[in-house]
């Protein structure tokens, strides 16, 4: 009998607010721990939660660049659970009537254009930061009731692949909308993964074993293909899957059962009584699709259409949206947008790899980068000297790229003259290869013409030695 799998994922977002979801305590990451805390985060009686407006405008601009419903009117509710993390025992959050409703992501896996669904997106507070040592548990408040948005999907991913795909595009999405930095590493975004298998062909899904509170892409994938092969042994073999909440070991890539599943009635979910419902009007949402920027997917589309770069370029260049803002400000410098986008993907990606987006933007700011440009797209120097050169700007902290050429003796060399008497030693030193293309080995020209790179130490101009040894050759 042949198994298929069927995926859901409910991602947490950290929103970009200054201030918590229902209080005016600072959000503030790497600050030292509970410093940013009041008689609202940390549930005294008595205190009241007051609702981040921002939050909500966040919220349902994520909707509407997942082509979502925004509810006109949704409620609040208080998820009751007792845990060291949620110091008032309940969760602010939306339980019946979430801001938005449905929506679907749109993405490529393996060559095939898919349509991810979503159930809804709802708002919520954040818990706080647990800290598990040796014999104890520290716990740092600064978290709590930081604003957070749940991203319900569907179950309607079928691999690993599927899985990748849709949090990428998601990553993405909330990266170019503003909604969220989206940093692993700082919990900005994290996913509680769901896997189920059944028979291929049967309606009702297995039963869903879900995998708690992970970070790493990377490690969601494993997780997602170890549980999928887990449950399938087991129904081959003729056991059953229980569902439960399992971790990931990612020493081992294996999960592991933590406990058995609540059911969603546990939560004992109640109204919650200090908050009145989000009322939208449509001019509001109207003005807030006017303020919608343009995703990854059209920014994509615009660089093969209007600036005529490869789809793979395009690609590359439009998977950060900070290396994308950086490359459009290039190109306001430089109208040569191939030529930035190889600068970019090649000693760029080099160095910022290494010392980072920061420091390399601070020296290579737009305006040196598109200098740089000039420089190659006028044959003053060679693709080869422009990451000789960028290379020097970098150590120097910056500098003259004009000057620098002159100074390093880094300009190509176009003049006939220099040209024939390298092509000429050449074509002196390798008989062979002459004599193959004269009799038709045309291939063997690109021999010759590297030995002339070579003897002019990469400073002599490519168009123009091939245009004077084949002058040579058949002359």
């Amino acid at each position: 009998m042949k198994y298929e799998a069927t995926i859901g994922l409910e991602t947490h977002v950290m929103q970009k607010t200054n201030t918590k979801m229902f209080c005016s305590c600072k959000h503030e990451y790497g600050a030292e721990p509970n410093t940013h805390i009041c008689p609202v985060c940390l549930g005294y009686p008595g205190a009241l939660p007051v609702m981040n407006e921002k939050a909500i405008e966040l919220c349902c601009k994520a909707g509407l660049l997942l082509e979502c419903k925004i509810n006109p009117c949704s409620t609040w509710d208080r998820k009751n659970y007792f845990y060291p993390d949620m110091a008032k025992n309940y969760q602010i959050t939306q339980a019946d009537e979430p801001l938005c409703i449905g929506g679907q992501l749109r993405v490529e896996v393996d060559g095939e254009l898919k349509t991810f669904t979503l159930e809804r997106i709802h708002q919520e507070e954040n818990a706080a930061k647990n800290t598990h040592i040796a014999g104890a548990s520290l716990i740092d408040y600064n978290r709590a009731g930081t604003a957070l948005m749940e991203i319900v999907s569907n179950p309607c991913m079928h691999s690993s692949a599927d899985a990748l795909a849709y949090l990428t595009a998601l990553k993405q999405i909330m990266e170019y909308g503003e909604i969220s930095d989206c940093n692993p590493e700082k919990g900005q975004i994290r996913s509680d993964v769901n896997v189920s298998i059944r028979p291929v062909g049967q309606k009702e899904l297995g039963s869903k074993v879900e995998i708690k509170n992970m970070n790493s892409f990377a490690f969601i994938q494993q997780a997602i293909e170890y549980e999928i092969d887990r449950q399938t042994e087991l129904l081959k073999g003729g056991g059953s899957v229980i569902q439960e909440t399992r971790g990931f070991n990612s020493d081992r890539g294996e999960t592991f059962s933590q406990r058995t599943k609540e059911n969603a009635h546990d939560y004992r979910y109640f109204p919650e009584p200090d908050l009145m419902p989000v009322k939208v009007s449509k001019e509001q949402i109207e003005q807030w699709r006017s303020e919608l920027p343009e995703l990854p997917a059209q920014r994509r589309k615009r660089y093969v259409a209007e600036l005529n770069l490869p789809e793979y370029d395009a690609g590359v260049l439009t998977a950060d949206k900070i290396i994308s803002d950086y490359f459009d400000k290039i190109i306001l410098e430089t109208n040569h947008p191939k030529l930035v986008s190889n600068l970019i993907m090649g000693k760029g990606m080099s160095w910022i790899n290494e010392i980072g987006q920061d420091k390399y933007f601070s020296t290579m700011t737009p305006s040196l980068s598109g200098e740089v440009i000039e420089l190659v797209a006028n044959k003053v120097i060679s693709n080869n000297a422009m990451n000789e050169l960028v290379d020097i700007l970098i150590k120097n902290k910056g500098g003259d790229p004009k000057q620098i050429v002159v100074e390093k003796g880094m300009a190509q060399v176009s003049d006939d003259s220099s040209l024939e008497g390298w092509a000429e030693e050449v074509m002196a030193s390798n008989p062979k290869p002459v004599e193959e293309y004269k009799a038709g080995n045309t291939a063997s020209i690109n021999f010759l013409m590297g030995q002339v790179m070579k003897a002019s130490r990469g400073k002599a101009n490519p168009s123009a030695v091939m245009q004077m040894l084949k002058q040579k050759l058949e002359g």
